[in-house]
């Protein structure tokens, strides 16, 4: 498949300017289609990636886990990185589309991917500058309504065809993996390689800001929130909100990166968005001053979100929590119950332990201690009980309190076998008899209305 910006990829990675120019053609017609493409291309060059660098692999050979393992996070640049991941996620997405996929999408990471190509060009197959294009976004083919679906058809024939090569390499790939898992490479050497690949971006001079803004714009979007292109408002978000009255700027103007807001107008969080070699502190306290400013204007103050893209990190001062790292964004549906837990929550000193679920000494001490952690603004705690104590009980004797104090909205229950989630389920049923629960699986993976969820660890692998 003929590339119109990827060809220079040809000599030595074909299967990388096939996936560029079947991209390049579904683009308009299929951004859906076309963002798979692209996935496909990035799991390629992380690949790659891993080879010619000698990398040792994780044990996982999922792409976001060989993207998230130390050695090639220590020697590829954030930048590129970032373009890397605007990809997956988008590709991500498509497979199991929350919202429709539009052309620009596919298009805007159609850019990234070829930025990413070029430094991949250079960094890795040594290739030179002058062999790359300018980049030229896909035109629409212009196409009647027949005709386009002709093509599209004869598009999908060529596909079809390529596919075998495809299974062959992923084959290829497998094997690579695993022969790859016994190397190791020193970290001076890592360090090393990511320096060089640093010049190599910084030589292209890559827009940072909009790979970020890219990623962010697609967190939130996973998250279920109405993003608009182009930095443009929707009623659930704001971009570069106007905020006055700060203490860091001298004339005490800026401008938040977004808003989210409730249904009610009101804002429910505020997102600083901070370069990736910026200090994550840095971000923490220019969020908290606009949250202070918003608080200010509406009476109402918004739960803190700064990121670089990569990671995010949520504060929740208002309740008196330090930030943490958190794995995207909330929901509109989540940020509003944690808004509504700062006046409505009981302590949980207050709330008794129901005596017909657990009512033996040590289940209620270790109901009482998990108890006085969570009070204490800790998030996790941790009972070890020996076989025939009534770990299950225990379990949802706190579920039972955290719930009628208003602590949790849903609750996730793991077990490692079916049987036992079988009896988690027998016992909330019993004890538990009015809050909706449901078994995690393939189907119900999507549901958002029940307030306990069952699963095994390999439903929930399967399913997340």
């Amino acid at each position: 498949m003929k590339s119109q910006n990827f060809e220079f990829l040809r000599a030595k990675r074909p299967v990388l300017a096939d996936f560029g120019g079947f991209a390049e053609q579904y683009a308009h017609s299929d951004p859906q289609g076309s963002l798979g493409k692209q996935r496909a291309f990035v799991e390629n060059v992380v690949l790659a990636i891993y080879a010619a660098y000698r990398l040792q692999p994780p044990l996982s050979d999922n792409l976001n886990d060989l993207m998230s393992a130390e050695p090639f996070r220590q020697s590829v640049p954030e930048v590129v990185q970032n373009k890397l991941h605007v990809v997956r996620k988008a590709g991500n997405a498509a497979v199991h589309p929350r919202y429709p996929i539009p052309s620009q999408q596919a298009l805007d990471c159609l850019y990234e991917l070829f930025d990413a190509a070029r430094w991949f060009y250079l960094k890795v197959d040594g290739g030179k500058r002058d062999d790359t294009p300018t980049y030229s976004p896909p035109e629409p083919s212009g196409a009647t309504n027949g005709k386009a679906k002709e093509a599209l058809e004869k598009l999908r024939l060529a596909e079809a065809k390529y596919d075998s090569v495809l299974v062959a390499l992923e084959a290829e790939t497998q094997k690579r993996l695993e022969a790859e898992r016994t190397a190791a490479v020193h970290a001076t050497e890592l360090t090393q390689l990511k320096e060089e690949g640093q010049k190599v971006a910084t030589f292209l001079q890559f827009n940072e800001e909009t790979t970020r803004r890219r990623l962010i714009d697609q967190a939130l979007l996973a998250a279920g929130w109405s993003v608009g292109e182009s930095g443009k408002n929707t009623e659930q978000v704001k971009q570069e909100l106007p905020l006055s009255g700060l203490r860091s700027t001298k004339s005490g103007e800026g401008r938040a990166d977004y808003v989210l807001y409730g249904d009610d107008g009101k804002p429910l969080a505020v997102v600083e968005a901070k370069r990736t070699a910026k200090d994550v502190k840095e971000g923490a306290e220019q969020a908290r001053e606009y949250a202070d400013a918003l608080e200010r204007g509406t009476g109402v103050r918004p739960v803190i979100f700064f990121t670089n893209g990569a990671d995010t990190f949520l504060w929740d001062d208002a309740q008196g929590y330090p930030w943490r790292k958190v794995y995207g964004f909330y929901s509109k549906d989540s940020l509003e119950y944690l808004t509504h837990q700062r006046t409505n929550k009981t302590p949980l000193a207050t709330v008794e332990p129901s005596l017909a679920i657990a009512n033996r000494l040590y289940q209620l001490e270790a109901v009482k201690r998990v108890s006085e952690r969570f009070s204490s603004k800790f998030r996790k705690a941790l009972l070890v009980q020996a076989t025939g104590t009534g770990k299950t009980r225990v379990a949802i004797s706190l579920c039972d309190v955290l719930m009628r104090a208003g602590w949790v909205k849903r609750i996730l229950f793991l077990c490692d076998r079916r049987e036992l989630r079988k009896q988690a389920d027998r016992v909330f049923k019993e004890f538990m008899p009015g809050e909706p629960r449901i078994i995690v699986d393939s189907n119900t993976s999507s549901d958002r209305s029940k307030r306990i969820y069952l699963a095994t660890y390999p439903a929930m692998m399967q399913c997340f």
